[in-house]
């Protein structure tokens, strides 16, 4: 029998695409009723640069529909953007040709509630043909958690928001508030500002887990319920949004920058992570490597909502709107409840050394500009060591079990190397691409570190297999040029910008002195 010609099914695909568009543009229109209901006049469709600045295009409420079916245009050259608005060039992005397309995410179409008027809605970026863009950072992240769906495991994952205020109106940063680390003179110097934090974050649908000063002076801290993989990411860039909104309102210049001085600790964008079983009587299967290029698009994966507090960060205790999935009964925390070391399962631990074994090269993209480095000092609770423990801050990866009677719902790991220049979409699909390899390989932990690694000597850090992680973004951007699980997870085209993108950062700083690097990003995250 013939097969039919391949134009006999194009008035099909064509009718089917049409009636797509259809929907979307109704759902587009009626979600635009709603928001002029409360006032929105703009949505802010974002998307996050591979240096970490988050960028915009506004799009009038009328023509969300528009936008929602055909995009909105964008040069791809800001790919290849620095901090500091500066073009660099790499193999596969630079210069005045080629076009792109904004798609808003409609689950994600939130009204900001520090800025009056506006809305917010991440972008999917894809090419002219509607094809997933290849440096579209969401949509890797869609692809690594599908690939951990095949085998019916979920990650959960959270990232801590540690900022810093001054008062507005200079360069130079002055602390906007003086009283004692984690202390109750700072709310009573701030509090009408926190709490107003903490009730636009809640009006956006989030679930703010705690909030509280910091250690540095005028430096604070806020933590939200962890969420599926994609939605982590899209909360860390709309809580980042609400607190430099909130701040302006209160005469305040925020900065996420790991240093706003020379001498002083760092913020840090610390990532929770947890691996959970759909199945509890099936044993997880290892992933298969990682593939290159874009993955399955769709709405965010669900996840599991256990109650159950993370100490000293966010827990997966409550369903934020914005991050989707429900409660299911049965799944299981593989960081809990087995005979491996501290606990962990076996899918757990290889999961986890798959972390901490490609941590160098994931450094390029969870601590990746010149100031980063500047924070990474030993003996500051900022995981500068390659190494685990159990509620070890001074190690790399924190194993935090949780309270005895909830072990099960609250275990999970902290990275602490990491911190707000990163994008948080590529530092959370690297994540989940390493973690992937350690399953595949059935990695093994080292045995954990009970001490700060700096207090040993270095023979017995080389013994224990304790290294330091880089100290520079250029050992950082050398160690992931060569990892060969983040170059697939990546795709060639983006993981030859990110490094091109590093080294023009390498570049721009060459000479400069500590001071300087400061002073040059203070303000820019």
């Amino acid at each position: 029998m013939n097969e039919p010609a391949l134009d006999e099914f194009a008035p099909r695909i064509i009718a089917g695409e049409d009636r797509r568009r259809d929907r979307l543009a109704s759902a587009a229109r009626h979600a635009a009723t709603n928001l002029e209901v409360r006032g929105v006049v703009c949505v802010a469709v974002t998307y996050v640069d591979n240096s970490g600045i988050t960028r915009m295009k506004g799009v009038p409420i009328g023509r969300l529909d528009a936008a929602a079916v055909w995009g909105v245009g964008v040069s791809p050259v800001f790919d290849v953007f620095g901090a500091d608005d500066s073009i660099t060039t790499g193999r596969y992005a630079g210069g005045p040709v080629g076009d792109l397309r904004l798609h808003p995410d409609l689950d994600r179409l939130t009204p900001l509630a520090a800025q009056p008027g506006w809305a917010w809605a991440p972008a999917d970026r894809r090419d002219q043909d509607g094809r997933p863009h290849p440096q579209d950072g969401r949509e890797l992240v869609r692809l690594q958690t599908a690939l951990l769906a095949e085998h019916g495991l979920t990650a959960m994952m959270a990232f801590e928001v540690e900022w810093a205020v001054s008062p507005a109106g200079s360069d130079e940063f002055a602390p906007a508030a003086s009283g004692p680390a984690y202390g109750m003179i700072r709310v009573a110097e701030l509090g009408d500002y926190l709490r107003d934090v903490v009730t636009a974050l809640t009006e956006e649908g989030l679930v703010v887990e705690q909030i509280h000063p910091e250690y540095a002076a005028g430096q604070f801290e806020v933590s939200v319920a962890a969420q599926d993989p994609l939605g982590a990411a899209d909360t860390c860039v709309l809580v980042k949004e609400t607190v430099r909104g909130v701040s302006r309102r209160h005469g305040l210049r925020v900065s996420f920058a790991p240093k706003v001085l020379v001498d002083n600790v760092g913020n840090g964008g610390h990532v929770h992570l947890s691996l959970w079983s759909d199945d509890p009587d099936r044993p997880p299967a290892p992933p298969r490597p990682t593939a290159s290029g874009g993955g399955p698009g769709g709405a965010n994966s669900g996840g599991p909502y256990p109650d159950g507090p993370y100490p000293d960060g966010p827990y997966p205790g409550g369903l934020a709107r914005t991050g989707g999935g429900s409660a299911r009964p049965g799944r299981i925390n593989l960081m809990a409840g087995g005979n491996g070391p501290l606990g962990l399962t076996a899918a757990g631990e290889a999961f986890a050394a798959g972390i901490l074994g490609r941590l160098p090269a994931l450094m390029a993209l969870g601590a990746p500009s010149v100031a980063s480095y500047l924070r990474l000092v030993p003996s500051t609770w900022a995981g500068v060591h390659a190494c685990w423990g159990r509620e070890n801050r001074e190690a790399a990866l924190r194993m935090i079990p949780g309270p005895p009677a909830a072990v099960g719902q609250a275990a999970n790991l902290e990275v602490k190397s990491f911190d707000l220049t990163a994008n948080p979409y590529l530092l959370v699909a690297g994540l989940l691409a390493a973690g992937q390899a350690g399953l595949a390989a059935a990695a093994t932990l080292p045995e954990p570190v009970d001490v700060d690694p700096a207090s040993l000597d270095p023979a017995e850090r080389a013994r224990r297999g304790i290294r330091r992680l880089p100290t520079s973004l250029g050992e950082a951007v050398a160690a992931f040029e060569v990892d060969e699980v983040l170059h697939r997870a990546l795709g060639r085209e983006l993981h030859d910008t990110v490094a091109a993108v590093r080294r023009a950062e390498i570049d721009r700083f060459a000479e400069a002195a500590p001071a300087a690097v400061v002073a040059a990003t203070r303000w820019r995250y």
